[in-house]
């Protein structure tokens, strides 16, 4: 398996980030050689906050089902008798003006229903990632996300809104997308109020991180630039 170890140190030092991206694994069933999650989380987004801490474990769909918008967003259907739960839910937001139901089909979705999702702090991943999940303060992401623009690998969509979870069905659609985030997702992970998140697809993280140094460069040179040009026409 490749460095992740390096891949993880890079992106923290050349980027600035105060915390550790993530990787996200989908797989057909349990993976061997992986702790199972136990205990329970409000929401599938608890599970990032876990693995930024360290942790390393796969979760099985059930794990989810606290969270009926993640369970969508994660095509991990519930069950029966917990069907209202969407509905209600999605009526909730609805109701108080967060979303109009018409915006519902829009939400990404995975195509496939996973057996189990494995989460890990990046350097630690015991598989290959489907995904890499950051999150930081704008100009963090805004280095990450120049750097996908320049591996040619940024999606061609806006930044993303609500649900923070529908950024990884859109990144593996798609390619590396920005998200501001959502309020839930704020509340189960605690991230800062000025920190934003970035999602890269996994078979695009290297080509990410290969140009990370060169948009670092230019980014410093430019700020001199910048700063040298704003100093003159002060003066003048």
């Amino acid at each position: 398996m490749r460095d992740y170890v390096a891949l993880e140190r890079l992106f923290i030092e050349r980027l600035g980030l105060e915390r550790r991206p993530i990787a996200i694994a989908f797989h057909d069933k349990a993976p061997s050689g992986v702790a199972a999650f136990t205990g329970a989380e409000p929401a599938g987004c608890g599970f990032w906050r876990l693995a930024a801490g360290g942790q390393t474990f796969y979760t099985k769909p059930e794990d989810h089902y606290n969270c009926p918008i993640g369970s969508y967003t994660h095509n991990m259907p519930l069950p029966p008798e917990r069907q209202p739960e969407l509905d209600q839910a999605l009526g909730l937001m609805a109701g108080i003006g967060y979303l109009r139901w018409e915006e519902v089909p829009g939400i990404a979705r995975l195509k496939d229903s996973p057996g189990a999702v494995v989460y890990s702090p990046l350097a630690k991943t015991p598989l290959d990632p489907d995904v890499v999940v950051f999150a930081g303060r704008p100009k963090s992401m805004m280095l990450l996300q120049e750097a996908a623009l320049r591996a040619g690998v940024a999606a061609a969509q806006p930044l993303l809104a609500r649900p923070t979870c529908m950024a990884i069905p859109a990144a593996l659609a798609g390619g590396a997308v920005a998200s501001n985030g959502c309020i839930g997702n704020r509340v189960y992970t605690e991230i800062g109020d000025d920190e934003l998140y970035a999602v890269v697809p996994g078979k695009d993280v290297f080509r990410v991180a290969a140009e990370v140094e060169t948009i670092a460069a230019a980014n410093a040179k430019l700020a001199e630039y910048h700063r040298a040009r704003l100093e003159s026409l002060r003066s003048e």
